[in-house]
């Protein structure tokens, strides 16, 4: 089973985690760490600001290093917490960023721990306190590797000055009032709230609606979501015309943040508009509100799918 993350939101450089790599090196580097590891910050070195970078000195450290630039009163954080950060990146040879979030003034969402981005943000943001200003230099086994990414060449040593701006400790499962589920035509799911994943019952030798069906399995009283909002969220996604699974946050046990105005899957998109956070949605989404006539991955064209989706948190 594949993930469909990168079908369902526009990617970000930082949304794709990459492949391969050993995954070690260390979390941090020593208190007695030299400053030659880390390339200078010469202009916007206060959280907030937009920094730039010189370019790095000789040869790149070989394990991962990070360095706290101002330490935060925020919470610390730990693998599971959805975040939100501001960044900035650059190849250590380089005194020109590949990408940055302070530009676009739209900050970026990720789960820690979740592999949702390279292994050297995961490790590297790990334990720091919200309100920090964190510099990070990655080696390429932490980064994107022999492949390169991008701008990015292969082998690259990358640096990124990152300001943790927000977290959320993410609930294991929805919680609301069950609402009956009364049509026959519909597919019925489970109401369980241990964290694992809701059965989902699709009706047998019935027509799929044409028209997109969201409603509520567990109803909550949070806060109602808006287009603009980053919401964090467990799912399974199953083909109407044989119930099988084509893509389940379950199975891999790591949430998904969904910026909802990235978001290109129309019908997932409209059907958690208006929803509210806490909640258990389902999702019918016909295929013109889908993928159409194109197939994806597991997906054949022309298809009907069916999400059943936990609402955790927002960011």
């Amino acid at each position: 089973m594949r993930r469909l993350a990168g079908l369902l939101v526009v990617p970000l450089l930082l949304l794709t985690a990459a492949c391969g790599g050993n995954g070690k090196g260390s979390a941090s580097a020593s208190a007695s760490a030299s400053n030659n590891a880390f390339p200078a910050i010469t202009a916007g070195a206060k959280f907030g600001e937009k920094p730039t970078l010189s370019k790095g000195e000789g040869d790149p450290p070989k394990d991962l290093k990070t360095r706290v630039v101002s330490e935060g009163k925020g919470a610390t954080l730990k693998n599971g917490d959805a975040i939100q950060v501001n960044y900035l990146g650059q190849a250590w040879d380089s005194t020109k960023p590949f990408d940055n979030s302070f530009d676009r003034k739209q900050p970026f969402d990720l789960t820690l721990g979740a592999g949702m981005v390279i292994k050297g943000w995961d490790q590297g943001l790990l334990g720091k306190k919200v309100g920090s200003r964190v510099q990070l230099v990655i080696p390429p086994d932490l980064g994107y590797g022999a492949q390169g990414q991008g701008d990015i060449k292969p082998n690259a040593t990358l640096v990124f000055v990152v300001d943790i701006l927000k977290a959320t400790t993410i609930p294991v499962s929805a919680k609301g009032t069950p609402v009956a589920q009364d049509n026959v035509d519909l597919p019925k799911v489970g109401t369980n709230t241990d964290g694992k994943a809701p059965t989902v019952k699709i009706p047998q030798k019935t027509d799929p609606p044409t028209k997109l069906v969201s409603n509520d399995i567990l109803e909550s009283k949070g806060e109602v979501i808006k287009e603009t909002d980053s919401v964090v969220v467990n799912y399974v996604g199953l083909l109407w015309k044989d119930g099988k699974t084509f893509d389940s946050t379950y199975a891999t046990g790591k949430t998904q943040t969904f910026p909802l105005a990235q978001v290109t899957l129309k019908g997932l998109k409209n059907g958690l508009i208006g929803k509210k956070i806490g909640s258990r949605v389902l999702l019918v989404i016909p295929p013109d509100q889908a993928f159409g006539d194109k197939a994806q991955q597991s997906i054949p064209a022309n298809s009907t799918l069916v999400f059943a989706v936990d609402l955790l948190a927002k960011m």
